[in-house]
């Protein structure tokens, strides 16, 4: 009885759809392609990225991160989405350790340098798939001196502590959220914001992982709905309250798995 009154007021506010049962994020198929490290042994120089996710240590991701060439970056699509990276062994045992994988978080655009050959140092120019990981994390399947090694790699489900999180930035004119820590697809794909005084508004990709939303809602506390690129969908009901200022982050109980 009471799950059938849950039921028809879920249908009422128009939030069914957004339970519906979902299989969790499977994994893709494995394919080829190479990777490369940057940002020091502590993984200090991936800090920040165009990802928007800041300081890596703080916001979760550590050093188990990547930055993705321009075709696997897909304008900032890609942010947050997880990789298991393994060497190739059979085509490079001289730098390839064997039998071991890592996987890895995409926080940071690798660009292309056109001005170099695709095969001698234009590692990330399009159409190549590569990776260039922090140090710490390439280390666990290269021998430093290699520099750059085939891999397989696959997208896999990312599997974070805690729940979701929103981050307030921008400024005076417009509003930025940062929505990270997100497991599953690890990935958005759409998201919406709810002022406690208005109705659901779409938000727009600024950059990375930031969502735009230019209404005024100042002095109302804010909901979210946010939609991962397997269709995987989450409410985060008045996630934010009245008093919110920019810069404060927000967590959530709510996960995608």
């Amino acid at each position: 009885m009471a799950r059938g009154i849950i039921l028809a007021l879920l249908m009422a506010m128009g939030f069914l759809h957004q339970y519906n049962h979902v299989n969790a994020f499977t994994p893709s198929g494995w394919k080829q392609g190479h990777a490369t490290f940057y940002g020091g042994s502590d993984a200090s120089g991936t800090m920040g990225g165009a990802c928007g996710y800041g300081n890596l240590y703080s916001t979760g991701y550590g050093t188990s991160t990547t930055a993705l060439s321009s075709v696997l970056f897909n304008d900032g699509a890609s942010c947050g989405q997880c990789f298991k990276i393994k060497c190739d062994y059979k085509s490079d045992t001289k730098w390839c350790i064997n039998g071991q994988s890592v996987i890895v978080t995409a926080t940071n655009l690798c660009p292309p340098n056109t001005d170099l050959p695709n095969d001698n140092g234009g590692w990330c120019n399009p159409p190549l798939e590569h990776f260039d990981m922090s140090q710490p994390a390439w280390e666990k399947i290269g021998i430093y001196k290699g520099g750059i090694i085939p891999v397989f790699f696959q997208r896999v489900p990312c599997n974070r502590q805690g729940g979701t999180r929103f981050t307030i930035g921008g400024d005076s004119n417009f509003k930025l959220v940062l929505i990270h820590n997100v497991g599953g697809s690890g990935t958005i794909r759409a998201a919406w914001i709810k002022g406690s005084e208005t109705d659901w508004k779409a938000m727009t990709r600024n950059w990375g992982a930031n969502w735009q939303f230019d209404t005024k809602l100042e002095g109302q506390s804010l909901s979210f709905k946010v939609t991962t690129d397997d269709e995987e969908t989450r409410l985060f009901p008045d996630i934010i309250p009245s008093d919110w200022k920019s810069g404060q982050t927000f967590s959530s109980e709510v996960q995608f798995e």
